[in-house]
């Protein structure tokens, strides 16, 4: 199971006003709002405690199939550079990389390293991002596994939660798009 999640710095930088009254108290926890405060870049943590906080949800909704809103219930530690959620007696490791143009979180039960493929879009168009991302998930499966792609399809549960169906066998994905990036993670 993997859950990812992938912020454009740029568009976040341009769209988006994380200072103004009430935003922060809306996601997120006094915990983490000390941790924005007292970091180096706290733009940066914002979009990172988002990120790590949106991983972990595609996760959890991995291992209990449903659709909610409650992004102040999945609270994020960084304890030396390694980053924690816990959402009631979920608890989840979760791995970020930040760069100057986006920050890529992956979730998952273990700690292990992270399986994304950062991609860079030609269109903003999000409808042509999300069948981007199918694409290339589905190319980079066939090589991996050096399997014909008929037998590899990308299905998504009720829930709207997609997976890897390879020859009938299902295998946990998460897709994620933003700005001008998006990103696949494979178990």
């Amino acid at each position: 199971m993997v859950g990812n999640d992938i912020v454009d710095i740029a568009k976040v930088t341009k769209d988006s006003d994380w200072q103004r009254p009430r935003f922060l108290d809306k996601l997120f926890t006094l915990k983490e709002q000390h941790i924005i405060y007292t970091s180096n870049n706290p733009s940066f943590m914002v979009w990172q405690l988002w990120s790590m906080k949106e991983a972990a949800y595609k996760l959890y909704t991995q291992i209990n199939p449903s659709r909610f809103y409650n992004p102040k219930g999945f609270e994020c530690e960084i304890r030396d550079k390694r980053g924690f959620v816990t959402f009631k007696t979920f608890r989840c490791y979760v791995e970020t990389k930040v760069t100057p143009d986006y920050i890529i979180s992956e979730a998952r039960l273990e700690i292990k390293s992270m399986t994304s493929k950062v991609i860079k879009f030609k269109s903003s168009e999000p409808k042509s991002q999300s069948e981007v991302i199918r694409k290339e998930t589905l190319k980079f499966t066939v090589k991996f596994l050096n399997k014909s792609e008929e037998n590899i399809k990308i299905a998504n549960s009720d829930f709207n939660i997609p997976a890897l169906e390879i020859d009938s066998e299902v295998t946990p994905i998460s897709l994620t798009h933003h700005g001008n990036y998006g990103a696949f993670a494979i178990v």
